[in-house]
């Protein structure tokens, strides 16, 4: 990376440590965790933060279980566009631009939180939420930085009657259930690669990878509190291309494609297969690489170490248009799964090849889509011949959203809480540093730090928070 840009951000970080120091932090935010009061036997209070496009989703999945009462609405941009069909259908909710000020005012009357925001801006709103002993469903990843997500896991272990999910809505569904089954029966077992692809168009696609310098400050609608949106990543000036959606572009802001999708893609097979976290992880192509957003293609490679008696796995990460991963004789249908959700902005996309992993194993090959797509064995002829021998599959007692639910009700378990979907999103945090730095990362896996390069190793942890965000970083 330049030097410009490592400029750039100590004298961010210098100025928010000298800044921080001398502005008091408001009494609310060291409460202590708040008495629930108005719920109801069957339904949980559910204050939602991020209420346009991908948490005004969240917002409708969780409310049509039937378990949800919305009580608290919250956006930095109560105006705009799209956030009017959820104020529409719920035109009687308190609503706030400042997640701070909705839990000052509601406290007793909010028993859990959905955040739908930006991934730099996860962690904020979940650590108070956790210290306030709120539940938690949080999109993924958890969040942007490797730090932020090791606190989030911290405070949730602190807090242990509070209930959390990372909404990697797949975890919940049939791939979920066949391959914790047929790992429990040793049909998938002894793997040692597995191969990761999503190779639709980006929002980043096309753009000028020769860029020199964030865009242009443009105006700052009216209506929209961007010191609120921008959180600590406080010292951006406003760019249409950092909102709605385009944030996921830039490094400052999001996790690229392999944020996006890697936890709809691998969350299984880092789970039952106890994958935990990288010892290295090797950018082997980065087109258009920059300081700023993310490339136009990107092959990583993760190596893991043996875990017990399970063999070392190194897993292949495939991104870009044309940058389709190698595959094996046998694989059978390429198209895209109407089945899967399209990408984040909406649009149908087409695709040389279905998102989803190839697993390599000792003795079986399989082949598997996202998000709770289930796999199936390669080449067909093994299909058939193993089908007697395969273990029955339980289905699903609810979605991912009723059972953060009937979690938080004390009727079920989360099945992606922060202690599973913390070391997950940490993979993704690493892969991303590949991508930004375009250096080999070598991690030190038990003091988790980076040996291999002291500026990666700061990006572990990113520039200290302005002066309103720094209190959320103690645990």
């Amino acid at each position: 990376m330049s030097d410009n840009y490592y400029s750039r951000r100590k004298f961010l970080a210098n100025t928010l440590l000298a800044t921080a120091a001398a502005t008091a932090v408001p009494s609310f935010l060291f409460s202590n965790e708040l008495k629930i009061s108005g719920g109801t036997a069957d339904k949980v209070n559910l204050a939602c933060v991020g209420i346009g496009n991908r948490g005004a989703d969240i917002i409708r999945e969780l409310y049509n279980t039937g378990l949800a009462n919305i009580v608290a609405l919250c956006d930095v941009d109560m105006e705009a566009p799209q956030t009017l069909d959820i104020l529409k259908q719920f035109p009687d909710v308190p609503r706030f631009k400042d997640f701070r000020q909705m839990f000052d005012k509601m406290g007793n009357q909010i028993e859990a939180v959905c955040i739908g925001t930006p991934d730099f801006s996860h962690f904020p709103i979940t650590m108070m939420a956790i210290d306030l002993g709120k539940h938690v469903y949080v999109e993924k990843p958890m969040a942007r930085t490797f730090n932020e997500v090791e606190l989030m896991i911290k405070a949730a272990k602190k807090h242990p009657k509070v209930v959390t999910q990372m909404g990697n809505q797949g975890h919940s569904e049939a791939n979920y259930f066949q391959f914790k089954a047929w790992t429990d029966a040793g049909i998938i077992k002894d793997v040692t690669a597995i191969t990761a692809h999503m190779n639709s168009p980006r929002r980043w696609h096309g753009w000028d990878p020769k860029i020199t310098s964030f865009p242009p400050a443009e105006p700052i609608p009216s209506t929209l509190d961007w010191n609120i949106w921008q959180m600590q990543t406080y010292g951006h000036q406003f760019n249409k291309e950092f909102v709605n959606g385009q944030w996921r572009c830039w490094f400052d802001f999001g996790m690229g494609a392999l944020g996006d999708w890697g936890a709809h893609i691998l969350d299984t097979a880092h789970q039952f297969l106890d994958l935990g976290l990288p010892y290295e992880v090797d950018p082997i192509r980065l087109d258009g690489h920059n300081d700023f957003f993310f490339p136009m293609s990107t092959t990583l490679s993760f190596k893991f170490p043996k875990r017990g008696t399970k063999p070392p796995v190194e897993v292949k990460w495939y991104d870009g248009v044309d940058n389709l991963p190698p595959i094996p004789a046998g694989y059978g249908e390429q198209g895209l799964d109407p089945n899967i959700p399209p990408p984040s902005n909406g649009a149908v996309l087409p695709a040389k090849l279905n998102p989803g992993k190839i697993i390599y194993s000792k003795d079986l090959t399989f082949k598997g889509g996202s998000h709770g797509s289930t796999l199936s064995i390669i080449p067909e002829e093994k299909a058939k011949e193993m089908a007697s021998r395969l273990p029955h599959v339980p289905q699903s007692t609810s979605n991912h959203f009723a059972n953060f639910l009937k979690a938080c009700k004390g009727e079920e378990k989360t099945r992606s809480p922060f202690e599973i979907a913390g070391p997950l999103s940490q993979v993704f945090c690493l892969g991303v540093l590949a991508q930004w730095t375009g250096e080999k990362i070598v991690f030190d896996r038990k003091n988790k730090i980076i040996t291999s390069s002291k500026n990666a190793n700061e990006l572990l942890v990113g520039p200290p928070p302005h002066k309103e965000w720094e209190q959320f970083y103690k645990v």
